[in-house]
């Protein structure tokens, strides 16, 4: 399985358009499967009001130590980010996909799920498929659902604050990067007149994007499996498609470490413009200093 293309953009303003219309009307410009899974959970919203999400759900695909070179330096990162969450108030729960169970904290909260699937070449996009479809395994409770990267760092809050807003689902649209060979650090956000070149969070990492889900509403796996067969950059569009239009979080809430030697995007061969940004738009020490304290040490 691998990662599903993006839709051209233009396509996607027409199914928008056309949705907005009719959802009908939207199935006849022939829409990718992730498109139709998005239409699909739309009938379903617009037939039901939305239940109250009572926790929030992180997928977790971890790569196998085969596929590294220091399996420690991955688990020890992956500890980092289980920590983050150790620290969230409010309730929420975490699933970790890998061929070979991680040393873990003693804790409830957090779910290994084996992962034995032997076909050659990035895993990644099939663990993220086989977490989706282990949703129902996790209780019967509403829930926004997160993809999330195993070495990215969640701000503490984030939790509570997705909990306490009730939004259809949340957008990192601001978040940190830092490029751990440098220990520089980059603020990622909208773009502004003086930073024509910045840009948002979402469009740098995948740990950005919590959609709502009922597990009461079959087409929310579905669509949630779909939607993360894709690059992150589509995920916005798709969950307005579906009628879950992401809703920014209110404080930069996820920090993205480059460079630390196991990054997915190092593997393919996709890091140097990340690096270039965290130069471009590095932060004064000072004002990570006084943001570092609500993650863990990177």
């Amino acid at each position: 399985m691998a990662q599903a293309p993006a839709t051209p953009k233009l396509k996607r303003a027409a199914l928008l358009a056309a949705a907005a219309l009719s959802p009908a009307l939207a199935r006849r410009l022939s829409p990718a499967p992730s498109e139709q899974a998005a239409l699909d959970l739309r009938d379903t919203a617009q037939a039901s009001p939305r239940a109250t999400a009572t926790r929030v759900i992180f997928l977790v695909p971890l790569v196998g130590p085969h596929d590294v070179g220091d399996w420690q330096a991955v688990t020890e990162r992956l500890s980092q980010t289980l920590e983050s969450f150790l620290r969230q108030s409010g309730d929420w729960q975490a699933v970790i996909c890998c061929q070979e169970r991680p040393p873990l904290p003693e804790d409830d909260r957090l779910h290994w799920l084996p992962f034995d699937d032997p076909t050659p070449g990035n895993d990644k996009w099939r663990k993220l498929a086989a977490l989706c479809d282990y949703l129902p395994e996790m209780g019967p409770e509403p829930a926004y659902v997160m993809s999330f990267d195993a070495d990215d760092l969640m701000r503490d809050g984030t939790v509570a604050e997705m909990l306490d807003r009730q939004a259809p689902g949340y957008l990192v649209e601001t978040g940190y990067v830092m490029d751990h060979a440098t220990r520089g650090v980059a603020l990622a956000g909208p773009r502004r007149l003086t930073q024509p070149l910045r840009k948002p969070f979402w469009k740098l990492c995948g740990s950005c994007a919590a959609v709502h889900h009922d597990p009461a509403q079959p087409e929310g796996r579905r669509f949630l499996r779909a939607m993360t067969a894709h690059e992150h950059r589509m995920f916005p569009y798709l969950a307005r498609l579906a009628g879950r239009r992401l809703s920014a979080l209110r404080r930069p809430s996820v920090l993205y470490v480059l460079n630390h030697g196991e990054n997915f995007g190092a593997r393919r061969g996709r890091v140097g413009f990340k690096t270039r940004f965290v130069a471009r738009y590095a932060l004064d020490p000072q004002e990570w200093k006084a943001a570092a304290k609500d993650f863990p040490s990177p």
